[in-house]
């Protein structure tokens, strides 16, 4: 069976490094193929990503970059539709929710290639969200959709999606969390920055919402850089935030001690420094996930989650954008001890071979036999 993943973005390499290793363990029964759109254009978003998670290079890379909805996804479907009628896969697997999800997604379906979408069945509600509509498309046109918790479950059934498409596997964000953790905990990358464990923050910020407003951007930054004088942040900035900081002039918010703005930072680095860090503030779906299971206090500076069992059974408040919602989430963080709760379930590092094995159930026995000799 000849197997095409695809990552694009950042949280994409995360998500589709377990599920080659899952493949991988059925020997020659699969064909692996690897695509790498270039969304993400930036060495440090990008290339080290393959490096830090022991990821092959790409078999193909459609270099398509930066630019609007429009231009990104339609260079993905320009460039993903020659590889497709090249390599002829059996199934195409996508992940996520950013605009190579949905791009390819609907490339192959067009020329008749099974499609399967990991993280399927998350939903914020929110129609503004360019992530909400890739999920909402990709869900639609997919052939299996694997999700990480029963609310995915009750999303796609609400929607009209025939249970026998749906499966429940987890969450294969948590097993790479699971698999790189200890080597993380070793960096001690926290020493590096001259950090003293469970006495700092960490900072996220990417969304368009947050980030392309001079007036949400600014109010964020003051009230962070506000908490900032009885805690050290640390945001190592997305390259097109920063560009939008420098852009807003609110370069100034920051100090370089108590509130620094660094370079983004490779997925080991970066799992470090949450793992030992006091609160996380962010705008990312994932950072709301990999929280839930360090135990580690997330404040998420947006209005809705995609990933409300992060709220319900995790570490994460959803405050917005409002200071004093900002300030009031911070202040509970401060007068609380942190204390992981118990890990949602199937969120135990093995989702990624639960998809593998939903296909080697449909070869032949002895395929896999002669696989595994």
């Amino acid at each position: 069976m000849r197997v095409l993943s695809v990552v694009g973005a950042r949280p994409n390499f995360m998500k589709v490094a377990p599920i080659i290793k899952a493949f991988r363990a059925y020997g020659s029964a699969f064909e692996q193929i690897l695509v790498h759109t270039g969304q993400h254009y930036d060495e440090q978003l990008s290339a080290s990503f393959f490096r830090d998670l022991d990821l092959r290079e790409p078999d193909v890379n459609l270099n398509v970059g930066s630019g609007s909805q429009a231009e990104q996804t339609a260079g993905v479907l320009l460039g993903f539709e020659p590889v497709c009628k090249n390599f002829e896969p059996d199934l195409v697997i996508v992940v996520g929710d950013v605009n190579s999800t949905l791009a390819c997604a609907l490339t192959a379906k067009k020329l008749g290639i099974k499609v399967a979408h990991v993280e399927a069945g998350l939903r914020s509600g929110d129609m503004r969200m360019p992530e909400e509509i890739n999920r909402r498309c990709t869900d639609t046109i997919s052939d299996y959709l694997f999700t990480t918790d029963r609310m995915a479950d009750g999303n796609l059934a609400s929607e009209g999606i025939p249970a026998s498409k749906v499966h429940f596997v987890g969450n294969v964000m948590i097993d790479t969390l699971l698999t790189f953790r200890e080597q993380a905990d070793r960096l001690r990358y926290f020493d590096k920055l001259g950090l003293t464990p469970g006495n700092y923050a960490t900072l996220t910020l990417h969304r368009p919402s947050n980030v392309d407003d001079l007036s949400t951007l600014g109010r964020i930054l003051r009230t962070l850089k506000c908490i900032s004088g009885s805690m050290p942040i640390v945001f190592p900035a997305h390259p097109r935030t920063r560009a939008k900081i420098h852009e807003f002039g609110l370069g100034g918010a920051f100090d370089g001690r108590q509130f620094r703005m660094i370079d983004p930072l490779g997925y080991l680095e970066f799992l470090s420094l949450n793992a030992s860090a006091k609160a996380v503030f962010t705008d990312s779906g994932g950072l709301q996930e990999e929280t839930t299971i360090l135990g580690v206090p997330c404040i998420t500076l947006r209005e809705n989650t995609e990933r409300p069992i992060t709220v319900l059974d995790g570490t994460n408040q959803l405050v917005g954008t409002d200071p004093n919602a900002i300030f009031a989430a911070y202040n509970k963080v401060q007068s609380q001890a942190a204390d992981a709760p118990p890990a949602p379930e199937k969120w135990d590092g093995q989702a990624a071979d639960r998809i593998a094995a939903q296909f080697a159930e449909g070869l032949p026995l002895q395929q896999l036999m002669r696989a595994a000799s």
